[in-house]
């Protein structure tokens, strides 16, 4: 099997992981009342693992999972989408580098409790890295400004969905059709809710209480208190489900280029010789 055809799969493996653990977070938000479990990802690998067959279900999310952290590397350090390396580029190759710790964050915790089929603690690290961040000099203006960034980036993803630019990199059969629809249906919901996260983050800088700082769960429940909130929150939370459905169209039809030597001579120029 060519090189390419292996990295391919092994990319596409992670978008569809990714499009479970969305579909299995949006049936937490909606069901909360039955299931009981908060919409979160660790949350959702935690209520996965309990089914039938759950520790070999997670660990072949894992494995998938640790895919998906090799293709967001290769599209950070090698710019295996070819953004080139101007500063807007810079900017969206760092957060594709951030996207790559948090996965393999998750990625880690569904291989350990498939494993050890545990279920240990299912709390967002969204708090805890708030925390950590106030430790350090000059914290809280930290805090604030991370929360700033997930704003920005709930604005990019809503906006890559309204502009309909993630059809630069996926082949929708149908560019009119119901898939489309989804695909933008879902990377709304998701930019609103790194939006509110980021809204409740930058508010934990400003309280200087890290416990203010907001998960997932926290963006959803804020969205709830609002005007028309049920309504909202349904609205968001149908919508994470489409996001994950947008990760599976993701796994069919994404173009994957794996990174070759001259995408890592353009991504590190080398000096010299």
């Amino acid at each position: 099997m060519p090189d390419n055809l292996r990295f391919e799969l092994l990319a596409k493996a992670g978008y569809a992981a990714r499009g479970i653990v969305f579909l299995l977070i949006a049936g937490l938000a909606l069901f909360s009342g039955v299931t009981g479990g908060k919409p979160e990802t660790k949350s959702a690998i935690s209520t996965l693992l309990e089914q039938p067959f759950g520790r070999i279900w997670v660990g072949m999310i894992g494995l998938g999972l640790f895919g998906f952290v090799a293709w967001r590397l290769a599209q950070s350090f090698a710019d295996s989408d070819g953004h080139g390396s101007t500063a807007k580029a810079a900017v969206i190759r760092v957060a594709l580098l951030g996207s790559a710790v948090t996965y393999a964050g998750l990625a880690t915790y569904a291989i350990g409790h498939a494993l050890s089929g545990g279920g240990g603690s299912e709390e967002a690290g969204e708090k805890g890295l708030a925390q950590w961040i106030m430790s350090q000099p000059f914290g809280s203006y930290l805090a604030i400004a991370v929360g700033l960034g997930f704003i920005a980036g709930g604005i990019v993803t809503s906006a890559k969905g309204v502009t309909r630019k993630f059809e630069k990199y996926i082949h929708v059969p149908d560019r009119k059709g119901i898939l489309s629809l989804i695909c933008i249906y879902g990377l709304v919901a998701r930019g609103v809710v790194f939006a509110v996260t980021g809204i409740l983050f930058a508010y934990a800088g400003f309280r200087v209480d890290p416990q203010q700082a907001g998960s997932m769960s926290d963006a959803l429940d804020w969205l709830r208190q609002l005007p028309l909130g049920s309504i909202l929150y349904v609205a968001i939370a149908a919508g994470l489900a489409a996001f994950g459905i947008y990760n599976l169209i993701e796994a069919r039809y994404r173009i994957v280029r794996g990174p070759t030597i001259k995408d890592v001579k353009r991504a590190i120029p080398l000096r010299g010789g």
